[in-house]
């Protein structure tokens, strides 16, 4: 008998139709010699401090450090987690061989080992390693199963992490707790949230203490252009009035007239991070809703795995790349143009194997997308058109730039016109940018409009203006610029070798990220107002508290991955690198006793339970339970009771985000407004809101959408 285990029960449940393994019964599949069970999620965790020694069950700083002389698991006590396990352990028990179907990554390979570990399997074990869960997927990799043995190395390195971060952030968290905290309260610290939450706290500074300067701009309108002084801004009134009268009784003489043509390439294919930054861009979702919906969308067999950090795909993928476009059929104007050229590109910007480490991009996988709804089939669309631009031509275009002089002032005009617009045809709404690029890429911050023509030598009346301004404090985070600065924290990293280490994974993994900023939401560290994300004086004072910079820089993190990839490779022992830290953590505890400071800092939260479960907040798992509260606020107040709306049941009843005046109507291709006689201009292809959507989930997504819906119709 074969047993195969999975993450989730319904990954569980399309692998056994596929092996034949169509008996339900309690807690598995069975049939066709196969027996297919299923975790959920993580049903092992580390030990926590109180199952090692009663003595480090009260929180003493007496008896810190805390290093276990050998670290063990166990199971996490939740009753359906026994329940699943003790059927898991059974069927173990039975089996001939175990084909580990966990998700393929370093935390699904730790899912599955603690598993079999707790459970004490005897027998041969292989690995089932794919990037989909489609049907055919699912067969190649059942084909082409490998030994376990050649993931050692992953789950080496997965373990070295977690038990290094449980090092960190038990002692750390207790450490600052009892010596810092006022009373009842935990000061939760981690190897990863740390120096996320300094980044927060130093915007909020860099804010806070940033002076404003005034400075003058000097332009001149002439033939309907706006041009720009080429001196750049004048620091001086005086100096910029001078010039402004220097120019005024001089006409505006053209001195160079430079046509160039250019191109912008299709932008890059989606990592985790990248689809989480541009749905907070555009849509305002949370890095973990997006996790969230991601993940569903490839538990429905539609995009590949998402949990992954490149945007390229691997030379193997591009002999399937057609098989996908076709199978597309939603978008078929879209993938036509593709599919009629002789022979599908293959763009180094793509297809490069050296990018690709575990999995590539996030594609679709040609799968049929019609049973998405709501957000869901958003996500699918935005994923979808990226994919299909990656095989688009440029986008060309003819920049032309004008020089021109007035007084003996050097002034400049620029425009581009899109002479073939390639991949941008994809995004077929007019001024629509592509997704994640940011605007054009000249450079120049001028406008991009259309120039009248100019020719050399030519002089022109012009109008010219001096605009005074002042100087802008940069901008709070918001959590797709804080998920960014996350992913590229190591630039700030001084060592070359550990900018390198961390050029992939900055501060986290991609699929940790998400958990992380949650986690600090949770502990009141940060809050969000609006879209922005403000540091909470618990979090400025805990970062203005930790003396040791390595807990609150990205350095740290870097030592981590370069040490990491080394126990990945096989070329550096795990041993090594927990008595590396061990010697770390005793030497932060031994600062932090000799601090003589009374300082004391205030969460406001309410009083922390077990040390393991702060432990658990340190380490940046859990569960964390959604956006944060402002300081003073507290999840626990409540208001009364607002009178329930009625219930939305018809389209009729659903008013128009744009208008305001019309209702809903479904027409052939897309949702319209009533009042569409009059003008109005709303819109929603039935790409991204499904004509299968009941009229109160329609209701429910219009109203989430109607900043980006209101924007889409102005552009």
């Amino acid at each position: 008998m074969i047993v195969c285990i999975t993450e989730k029960p319904n990954v569980a449940r399309d692998i056994a139709a596929i092996l034949g393994a169509g008996k339900k019964e309690p807690g598995y599949y069975e049939g066709n010699g196969y027996r297919v069970t299923w975790t959920y999620g993580h049903l092992c965790t580390l030990k926590e401090p109180n199952d090692y020694s009663d003595s480090w069950k009260r929180w003493s700083l007496v008896h810190l450090p805390m290093i276990p002389p050998k670290f063990g698991i166990k199971l996490i006590p939740v009753e359906n987690y026994e329940r699943q396990f003790n059927v898991i352990k059974t069927l173990f028990a039975e089996a001939d061989e175990i084909v580990n179907c966990g998700d393929a990554g370093q935390e699904g390979e730790l899912i599955q080992r603690w598993v079999m570990q707790k459970a004490g399997v005897k027998c041969p074990v292989k690995r089932l390693w794919i990037s989909s869960l489609t049907d055919q997927s699912i067969r190649e990799g059942f084909q082409n199963l490998k030994p376990s043995a050649d993931f050692d190395n992953l789950y080496y390195a997965g373990l070295s992490r977690a038990i290094g971060d449980w090092i960190l952030g038990m002692n750390a968290t207790r450490l600052y707790t009892l010596k810092y905290s006022s009373p009842g309260n935990v000061l939760s610290i981690g190897r990863v949230q740390t120096p996320t939450l300094a980044l927060v706290v130093q915007r909020h500074l860099e804010i806070e203490n940033f002076k404003p300067e005034d400075y003058w701009e000097l332009k001149t309108l002439c033939k309907g252009a706006t041009f720009n002084a080429v001196s750049g801004k004048f620091k001086k009134e005086a100096e910029a009035l001078e010039a402004l009268e220097k120019i005024k009784p001089s006409m505006l003489t053209v001195t160079s007239v430079e046509e160039k043509k250019g191109r912008e390439a299709p932008p890059r294919l989606f990592d985790l991070t990248s689809l989480q930054v541009e749905c907070n861009r555009q849509w305002g979702w949370t890095a973990d809703e997006t996790l969230k919906l991601i993940q569903t969308l490839y538990e429905k067999k539609v995009t590949t795995y998402p949990r992954v950090d490149t945007t390229y795909l691997s030379d193997d993928i591009y002999p399937t790349v057609g098989g996908i476009l076709k199978a597309m059929t939603p978008y078929a104007a879209l993938t036509a143009p593709v599919l009629a050229l002789p022979r599908i590109p293959k763009s180094k910007k793509v297809f490069d194997n050296s990018k690709v480490t575990d999995h590539h991009a996030i594609i679709p996988t040609g799968q049929s997308p019609a049973a998405l709804v709501g957000n869901e089939r958003q996500l699918y669309h935005l994923i979808a058109r990226r994919f299909i631009a990656a095989f688009y031509p440029d986008c060309e275009f003819m920049q032309t730039t004008v020089l021109a002089d007035a007084g003996g002032i050097g002034f400049k005009a620029s425009g581009k016109v899109v002479t073939s617009p390639g991949w941008r045809s994809i995004y077929q709404k007019p001024g629509e940018q592509a997704a994640g690029q940011g605007g054009d890429n000249n450079g120049d911050g001028s406008d991009d409009g259309l120039l009248p023509p100019f020719a050399v030598g030519e002089s022109n009346p012009h109008e010219p203006s001096l605009l005074k301004k002042a100087t802008q404090p940069p901008k709070y985070y918001t959590e797709g610029t804080l998920l960014r600065a996350m992913e590229s924290a190591g630039k700030t990293v001084d060592d070359e070798a550990l900018r390198e280490a961390m050029k992939e994974n900055g501060i986290g993994r991609p699929s940790t990220r998400a958990n992380i900023i949650e986690t600090l939401f949770k502990r009141h560290y940060i809050y969000r107002k609006k879209k922005n994300i403000m540091a909470s004086q618990a979090g400025i004072d805990l970062i203005a508290t930790i003396n040791e910079e390595l807990l609150k820089s990205a350095k740290l993190t870097g030592i981590w991955e370069s040490r990491l990839r080394r126990i990945e490779r096989g070329d550096y022992s795990p041993s090594e690198f927990i008595e590396d830290l061990k010697g770390q953590i005793g030497r932060i505890v031994n600062d932090v006793l000799t601090d003589a400071s009374a300082r004391r800092i205030d969460t406001g939260q309410a009083p922390g339970g077990s040390g393991g479960n702060a432990g658990a907040a340190a380490n940046g798992g859990g569960s964390p339970s959604g956006p944060g509260v402002a300081p003073g606020g507290s999840a626990a107040e409540t208001k009364p009771k607002a009178p329930r709306k009625p219930a939305v049941r018809k389209l009729e009843q659903i008013v128009c985000p744009v208008c305001g005046k019309g209702h809903l109507l479904k027409g052939k291709a897309a949702f319209g407004c009533s009042e569409y006689k009059s003008g109005c201009p709303l819109r929603l292809p039935f790409e991204e809101y499904s004509p299968e959507l009941t009229p109160g989930k329609l209701n429910a997504l219009v109203k989430k959408n109607s900043k980006a819906i209101i924007a889409a119709t102005r552009q």
